[in-house]
């Protein structure tokens, strides 16, 4: 596989979807990480990962939904989002790495509902909507708590969809990005800057694949 980025189209039942590739030199593993429903793969934290892990050979695959490719504003039902994820995979587990599924925000929820079927080797979870702002009894906790492999929650201190003391005991593991709110973005007030706010969540998400071995 050629270093530079380069981009793959994949079609599945819900539609075309889009692949970038950002290779390591000699990779281990593949993370597939997917944007959330008000976005694409330009949010912060995806950015960060594709440019800091290549470098401790995890290649990175920048997942762009069916929905997204096609340039409508607003993400289908979560069972749409299944649907393109899981005709995706063929093409994320093509290199013969093992594949750690992920996303931000929807695009957790939907690496968390479908690792077990599709062979995740591990979930990392950007930004996990726990429930929707203002509405903790709408827990989305079951997704997260049934993924049935290795699951690392990247969460931010003040995100409306779920601060990390709001989350239930598990097995995953919890990572906080201190005063972040659902993007990652950090107030002036914080005294953190925006780059050591990812500087955070890529060395908590780089020291767990370590981790996995």
């Amino acid at each position: 596989m050629s270093r530079q980025p380069r981009t793959q189209n994949v079609t599945t039942d819900a539609g075309e979807a889009r692949i970038t590739w950002v290779p390591a030199a000699a990779p281990r593993r593949v993370l597939a990480v997917s944007h959330g429903a008000g976005g694409g793969i330009e949010a912060r934290d995806l950015k960060a990962l594709a440019a800091a892990l290549p470098g401790h050979g995890v290649t990175v695959a920048l997942v762009e939904q069916p929905w997204r490719v096609a340039g409508k504003k607003v993400a289908p039902a979560p069972k749409t989002l299944d649907t393109g994820w899981r005709g995706l995979w063929p093409a994320l587990a093509a290199p013969g790495l093992p594949v750690i599924a992920g996303g931000r925000s929807a695009g957790a929820r939907v690496a968390c509902r479908t690792a077990t079927e599709l062979g995740a080797a591990a979930v990392l979870a950007l930004s996990f909507p726990l429930h929707p702002p203002g509405k903790p009894e709408r827990s989305r906790a079951d997704e997260l708590l049934g993924t049935g492999v290795p699951t690392l929650v990247v969460q931010g201190g003040n995100d409306p969809f779920g601060r990390p003391d709001e989350f239930p005991p598990g097995s995953y593991t919890l990572a906080e990005v201190p005063h972040g709110d659902h993007g990652f973005a950090v107030p002036k007030r914080s005294g953190l800057t925006e780059e050591q706010a990812m500087g955070i969540l890529t060395e908590a998400v780089t020291g767990w694949l370590t981790s996995l071995g």
